[in-house]
């Protein structure tokens, strides 16, 4: 089982869900984050007192998927993040050693 991390523009968000959704990926988390993308606009950027520069709120999804459908998830995120410029964000992909559901009997998820 994979996860995978996309950090993508607020704008390209509801596209991007819905789309994953259409291919079919349901575990999907949405976060609001502060990052240092470069904004595609002066109006996307704000000024952080705290790090002392301009950051960009954005929109970290989060997925869990199979190994199988990686490529998948990944061409999804990229075909439907995309804003044009050079600078559309990143998506990260990593390993996970186990899944436990919360509610009924303890179990681990199947191994791949």
């Amino acid at each position: 089982m994979k996860q995978i991390k996309a950090f993508v523009h607020r704008r390209r968000v509801g596209d991007l869900v819905h789309a994953l959704e259409e291919a079919g990926f349901r575990r999907l988390s949405l976060f609001d984050v502060k990052g240092v993308l470069q904004g595609l606009t002066e109006r996307e950027l704000d000024y952080s007192v705290d790090l002392g520069e301009r950051i960009l709120n954005e929109v970290q999804i989060e997925l869990f998927c199979e190994d199988a459908q990686v490529e998948r998830a990944i061409s999804t995120v990229r075909a439907n993040a995309r804003t044009g410029g050079r600078n559309a964000g990143w998506i990260y992909v990593s390993d996970v050693a186990q899944a436990i559901e919360i509610a009924g009997e303890a179990r681990q998820a199947p191994e791949n």
